[in-house]
């Protein structure tokens, strides 16, 4: 009985992949990663999530830098009314690096009820409000980022296509 149950969801789960990848129309994509990423790889997510854009594809991220900076950039260059920055807490409470380029953004979402979580907590939340948005997530993460591994599984687990990079 429970191998027919795992053929079942493993069939659904093909049919769901299947279907995200022939949908030709545009996608709701997140686009998450880690902060701690070298300037080639950021040019490299900012001309993806511009492409991604150019093609029709609503972008969502959130306000870090590294991944989700190089993410806006690109998004912002496509068509900023495609792009969503959900924060994990207040516009406040970001860096000053970051808070100029969230300050452009026109679809920001602030979250000042996690102002007194630590940021860890407060990005665990976000990054679980990203996923309930988005039909697809682009992740760039290292082995040991637990955060973005955790996002990964809970987007595996409501069954929307993971696509996983890792930088080491």
């Amino acid at each position: 009985m429970s191998q027919s149950l795992d053929l079942i969801n493993n069939i659904d789960t093909l049919e769901q992949e299947l279907a995200t990848i022939q949908h030709t129309g545009s996608k709701r994509i997140a686009m998450l990663g880690s902060r701690h990423v070298p300037i080639t790889h950021q040019n490299l997510i900012e001309m993806m999530t511009y492409a991604l854009v150019l093609l029709g594809n609503r972008i969502i991220t959130s306000g870090a830098i590294g991944t989700n900076s190089a993410a806006i950039k690109g998004a912002m260059r496509g068509d900023p009314n495609m792009l969503t920055v959900i924060l994990p807490q207040s516009l406040r409470c970001q860096p000053n690096e970051s808070r100029q380029q969230l300050e452009q953004v026109m679809h920001l979402v602030e979250n000042p009820g996690n102002d007194n979580l630590a940021l860890a907590e407060a990005s665990y939340i976000c990054n679980k409000e990203i996923i309930s948005r988005c039909q697809q997530l682009i992740c760039f993460a290292f082995h040991d980022s637990r955060t973005l591994l955790q996002t990964c599984q809970n987007a595996e687990d409501q069954r929307k296509v993971v696509t996983l990079f890792y930088f080491d």
